[in-house]
């Protein structure tokens, strides 16, 4: 933690009378336990922030809210999917920018299992997001490539704020390598066109500024590729959706996987 204990001492002794420049042998103790404890406060806060506290953990709440918009809205529709996709969402791949706080958030669903691809580097994990790269849960991979899974290894696939970022060259190959890999369909999490904040790209970090698409594009896309938008699921997750007063700050789309 960069911030340090204010040193006391300077502050009232430079006055010239005040608290401490009197010297009186009975204060002395006082002043050294309550320096003591402060410090050691200082220090916990700083250890329990290097290993995942709340320091980095508000840190990247503020990351997911703020740069990675879907990925955020992914956390906040999981009930909703939970009730479109029933027990299709037990064994989940989400695909996109801070995967490890999604991932984390699925993990404590009950009766889910959930691994991630984190399509770009990761800069500044904190212990968990750590522990589950450690543990293969979390893998790094560029996803203009083949994921290394097998065919249908995952019953969902979700993907947000990573189709944004890629042209239509590699939109050709990473959609049907993202069927490829589940039995159910994916769940495509992208910015509308008019979203601003969405916008603001790190370009050194993605390689390309996004590119928000309309709806209409994105269906003409899925038929240009032939794949099959899950009109099942669509109907589902609007019911849902409704009942639950969700209102999606991004456009989500339900296309079926390869079959």
């Amino acid at each position: 933690m960069s911030r340090r204990p204010a040193n006391l001492s300077r502050r009232f002794g430079d006055s010239g009378g005040g608290l401490f420049s009197s010297a009186k042998s009975r204060s002395s103790p006082v002043l050294s336990v309550g320096l003591i404890i402060v410090g050691g406060l200082f220090l916990i806060a700083y250890v329990y922030k290097g290993s995942g506290g709340f320091g980095s953990r508000l840190e990247s709440v503020s990351r997911v809210e703020g740069d990675y918009l879907c990925t955020g809205e992914v956390q906040r529709a999981i009930p909703v999917l939970q009730k479109t996709y029933g027990d299709s969402l037990h064994k989940v791949l989400h695909v996109g920018p801070d995967t490890c706080y999604v991932v984390s958030k699925l993990l404590k669903e009950e009766e889910t299992e959930a691994w991630g691809i984190e399509p770009y580097d990761i800069e500044d994990a904190d212990g968990n997001c750590k522990a589950l790269i450690r543990k293969g849960i979390v893998r790094m991979a560029d996803i203009k490539f083949p994921l290394p899974y097998r065919p249908k290894s995952f019953s969902l696939v979700i993907v947000s704020d990573a189709l944004d970022y890629l042209s239509p060259r590699y939109l050709n190959k990473t959609l049907p390598d993202l069927a490829r890999v589940s039995t159910d369909g994916i769940v495509i999490f992208t910015g509308f066109p008019d979203n601003q904040k969405a916008k603001v790209a790190d370009v050194s970090k993605f390689g390309r500024e996004a590119k928000m698409r309309s709806s209409s594009w994105w269906v003409r896309y899925f038929l240009q590729i032939n794949l099959e938008e899950n009109e099942a699921a669509s109907k589902k997750f609007a019911q849902a959706s409704t009942k639950s007063s969700y209102v999606p700050r991004c456009q989500i789309f339900h296309v079926n996987s390869l079959h």
